[in-house]
């Protein structure tokens, strides 16, 4: 399948690996980009440029596909050392960013002189507009099913995705919500030139992450997942699970007197316990509601060629069987 971003990023299927804290390492990203999608090292899990530029290192033992890496733009009194981030990423021939966080302007010139791509996550067709006036080649339209931070305009993608469709001239992916051939063909049919998939690909066997974590994923329903930091306007979709449920008692007797502190010990440094030691009440991990649509823990090629041999099938007899006045074949029920 050729699509707008097929053809940016030189890769087979127009699947993408979102960046995960604590889950995008080298393993991740090389499975996804073998598989024929792009895979994302999270880059600042990587705690100095230096290991960053180790685990593209690592990456690209794995892999000789394209990769990508994530790079998160954090509002933060001592912010990250960004240049030398990015330095990281070019020395180590990285073609692919994908952006996230704060507006990834002032650091286009260094990118873009890199011949690097970026691909910007968004959550409104606004911010959208912004990342493409700076120079950004794609974006990655998050609607308010995703997990992590959804904005705060609460636009699922059936409205999201044909409003991005309607206003850009670049391409974009449909991000939040996919999981599987009926994502991806309903996210280009409303105008997307690919899917950007999270929590689904922490359900595979080359995730590097606790088996808790992934029974977990398995366990859950869509009604399992919850918004935290509203009142803070820094909402985020995480899992359910004890350490959550503490922290919204929190915000529910705090009200619209919440500050950070009085949840910074269920928000900050859960992603090691949870992803590495399999603390699944330790507090807010990030988890999208698509986990209600997971139901095996395939490898990542299982997943990526069953996602597109389905998603031809769709198109091809399904879709097409509408217009020809064929007998809609038997429903089969989709594995995500």
């Amino acid at each position: 399948m050729k699509t707008a971003i097929t053809e940016l990023f030189g890769i087979q299927h127009p699947i993408i690996q979102g960046g995960m804290h604590y889950v995008g390492f080298a393993e991740m990203a090389a499975a996804v980009s073998n598989a024929g999608g792009l895979g994302i090292i999270t880059g600042l899990t990587q705690r100095t440029p230096e290991l960053l530029a180790n685990e593209i290192a690592r990456c690209r033992d794995m892999t000789d596909k394209p990769i990508g890496v994530n790079l998160t733009f954090l509002p933060s009194f001592t912010a990250p050392p960004y240049p030398e981030y990015i330095a990281a990423i070019r020395e180590g021939g990285v073609k692919a960013v994908e952006t996230a966080g704060r507006s990834p302007e002032q650091y286009m010139p260094a990118l873009k002189a890199a011949g690097i791509k970026v691909i910007h996550k968004c959550t409104s067709v606004r911010h959208s507009l912004k990342a493409e006036r700076i120079g950004c080649d794609a974006v990655s339209v998050d609607g308010f099913e995703c997990g992590g931070h959804p904005g705060e305009d609460d636009i699922p993608n059936m409205i999201l995705l044909p409003r991005a469709a309607d206003e850009l001239r670049i391409p974009f992916v449909a991000s939040g919500g996919m999981a599987d051939a009926r994502s991806l063909v309903a996210a280009l049919s409303m105008g997307a030139a690919g899917m950007n998939m999270g929590t689904r690909f922490i359900a595979t066997k080359e995730a590097p992450v606790h088996p808790n974590v992934k029974q977990a994923l398995l366990d859950a329903t869509e009604l399992d997942t919850r918004l935290v930091m509203r009142a803070l306007r820094n909402t985020e979709r995480v899992l359910k699970n004890k350490g959550v449920d503490e922290l919204l008692e929190i915000e529910r007797e705090k009200g619209a007197t919440l500050k950070i502190d009085d949840i910074h010990e269920r928000v900050a440094g859960v992603y090691p316990k949870v992803m590495i030691d399999g603390e699944m009440d330790a507090g807010a991990w990030s988890c999208g509601m698509v986990v209600g649509l997971i139901n095996d823990i395939p490898t990542v090629k299982e997943l990526i060629d069953r996602i597109m041999a389905e998603a031809e099938a769709i198109i091809r007899q399904r879709l097409t069987g509408f217009l020809d006045g064929t007998i809609e074949p038997a429903r089969t029920r989709a594995v995500a």
